[in-house]
């Protein structure tokens, strides 16, 4: 007679809870310790930021100062330096546009329809150009506004987006160069990355912002903006590069070899067979450093750009809010938050999607 083992039953939540947490009187208490003291905090917290913070500008900073909450009215008098900074001010409604834009352009790129060649162009392309043409001016019966005057989060997310859409391909690039078969040019590419990942971004952004002019003729440099965003595309590539060799390397090289096997070319072979799967090995380090450019855009602000960082401490400088500080960087701090919870939100979405880490 074969005998049946029944498996006892999982315990409940409660049995788990007691089990991790209350499994011993020492465990016990440091857990009644740890409640306490994150109540403790969890209260101060919401009594500051909402139950005794202050919310309407009508009674100035005097009403903040008196008040033992948060000033919350710095946000409503000065959210327009915050988001647009140095943009003239009945303009602001295109940079606000500009920014629906950006984003408007990203979540299309995020959407699966649209991932297919002429249809990410056509995206990228269009919304571009209609960010160009609000943030600029001078056509359409909009007014000129110089690239000095952009700034707050308009220009954060063009450094950011702009950055990644040279940065990327140039990162393939430079990756596929790294494994050639001629030593030359992959010594050389190794030589670039690695020289490119030893330096700072601060440095390399003082290099294009103020050495790179003296070394070029007048013709070749550009506006300044532009070319503080091919540096950071510079620093993005090197270290992406890396990433997407690393994907390459964890792709089976007998995959390579029956693609020459079946006749395909050097690009079917790139294209169709390594960098798809290439791609998917990066992903979780591919969006994590994308991360870390949005969050490295607030560094153009040493080299002279008035990015949402630098609009913040505009916004508090002046001496009727400059008590106010945390409250400002409290609201920077959650613009920086929602986008990149957005962006890993969307990177753990990719990684179901294509089953990263599963075999």
């Amino acid at each position: 007679m074969e005998m049946v083992v029944i498996a006892p039953p999982a315990p409940g939540r409660i049995e788990d809870l007691r089990r991790r947490f209350f499994a011993t009187p020492l465990q016990a208490l440091l857990s009644l310790v740890s409640l306490t003291i994150m109540g403790f905090l969890s209260w101060k917290l919401i009594n500051w930021a909402i139950l005794s913070a202050v919310f309407t500008t009508s009674g100035g900073p005097e009403a903040c100062q008196a008040a033992a909450g948060a000033c919350w009215s710095v946000i409503a008098a000065r959210w327009r330096i915050i988001l647009f900074g140095l943009y003239p001010f009945e303009e602001q409604w295109r940079s606000a546009l500009a920014c629906v834009t950006v984003v408007v352009m990203t979540v299309l790129s995020c959407i699966p329809a649209f991932w297919t060649g002429r249809r990410i162009a056509l995206v990228w392309g269009a919304g571009a150009a209609t960010y160009y043409v609000l943030m600029k001016g001078g056509v359409l019966g909009l007014s000129y506004v110089g690239e000095e005057a952009w700034g707050g989060l308009a220009l954060t997310l063009f450094i950011f987006v702009t950055t990644c859409l040279i940065g990327f391909p140039l990162a393939i690039c430079l990756a596929l160069l790294r494994r050639s078969d001629l030593p030359w040019i992959s010594r050389t590419t190794g030589l670039i990355i690695d020289g490119v990942r030893s330096l700072p971004l601060i440095s390399i952004l003082f290099t294009f912002a103020i050495v790179l002019p003296f070394a070029l003729p007048q013709w070749m440099v550009g506006d300044k903006l532009y070319r503080v965003i091919l540096g950071s595309a510079l620093f993005f590539s090197a270290y992406q590069a890396e990433i997407v060799r690393g994907g390459m390397q964890g792709v089976p090289s007998g995959q390579e070899e029956a693609a020459m096997a079946l006749g395909m070319s050097y690009w079917q072979r790139i294209g169709r067979i390594l960098l798809p799967q290439a791609m998917r090995n990066a992903l979780p380090a591919t969006i994590n450093q994308f991360v870390i450019s949005f969050k490295e855009t607030s560094l153009v602000v040493i080299v002279g750009f008035f990015e949402i960082l630098a609009s913040g401490n505009a916004a508090y400088g002046t001496g009727e809010w400059r008590f106010a500080y945390v409250e400002v960087y409290a609201f920077i701090a959650f613009i920086y938050f929602v986008f990149v919870f957005s962006l890993s939100r969307y990177g753990a979405y990719l990684e179901r999607r294509m089953s990263v880490g599963e075999r």
